[in-house]
């Protein structure tokens, strides 16, 4: 009687040894076709954000001025400076993104 019941626990651990064995080929098998999917997954996506930046398509002009009244004395070695008027300081700032001469992006 118990040679009978080793018989079986032997066939059922063969028989999950198999079925284990046949899971991990059919995931290996169709392992190119998910990575596959993903990539296609993240192309759309990043498709749909629209057109990326290109810093060699792009023209930032920006000027900064900055106009300021300062008064500096020297007292026995030690130096100090007063601000006498405000500080003024003007940006100017032209974007372009869109240049004349386009990339191709493909």
């Amino acid at each position: 009687m118990f040679k009978f019941l080793r018989k079986i626990k032997g066939q059922s651990t063969l028989e999950y040894a198999v079925l284990i064995i046949i899971v991990i080929g059919a995931l290996l098998s169709i392992q190119v076709y998910i990575k596959r999917g993903v990539q296609g997954r993240l192309k759309s996506a990043t498709d749909d954000i629209g057109d990326q930046y290109s810093p060699g398509n792009s023209n930032i002009r920006r000027v900064v001025t900055t106009v300021s009244n300062t008064a500096e004395t020297f007292t026995y070695g030690v130096s100090s400076t007063t601000l006498n008027t405000d500080e003024v300081t003007e940006t100017l700032q032209n974007q372009v993104i869109i240049n004349a001469e386009q990339e191709f992006w493909g």
